[in-house]
């Protein structure tokens, strides 16, 4: 496995693992949809609200963002994904859009959650 893909794998693991702390459900890793992919989705139980949670992992973040991987073609994607997700188990619950970025090495990663960090877009008919 190449170094970037063990960090990636490494990083999403203790993502899931900070969720769950917080009270959260784990509903799937890395659910595909064609070629979109969503890299966790997780369920709050105490509001029945269902995230889908971004994972951006690096080990060194002296010369590159994370979060400015955030596209708005991401997030098209995301939001297809999600939409896909919803519709194939016909799930009505809100949603929220969050962000993890883990920096450094497991298994001392460093972790900033942004929840909500962004929106669906808004398509207007002219």
């Amino acid at each position: 496995m190449a170094k970037s893909n063990k960090l990636g794998k490494e990083g999403e693991m203790a993502a899931c693992d900070f969720l769950i702390t917080r009270g959260f459900t784990v509903r799937e890793t890395n659910w595909r949809l064609g070629h979109l992919e969503i890299d966790i989705i997780a369920q709050e139980p105490s509001t029945c609200k269902l995230h889908i949670v971004e994972v951006k992992t690096r080990s060194d973040v002296d010369h590159y963002d994370p979060s400015l991987s955030i596209t708005r073609a991401k997030i098209r994607n995301l939001v297809n994904a999600a939409n896909g997700y919803i519709s194939h188990y016909q799930l009505k619950m809100a949603v929220q859009y969050d962000l993890m970025i883990l920096t450094g090495t497991a298994p001392d990663f460093h972790i900033q959650f942004i929840p909500n960090a962004f929106q669906p877009p808004l398509r207007t008919i002219r």
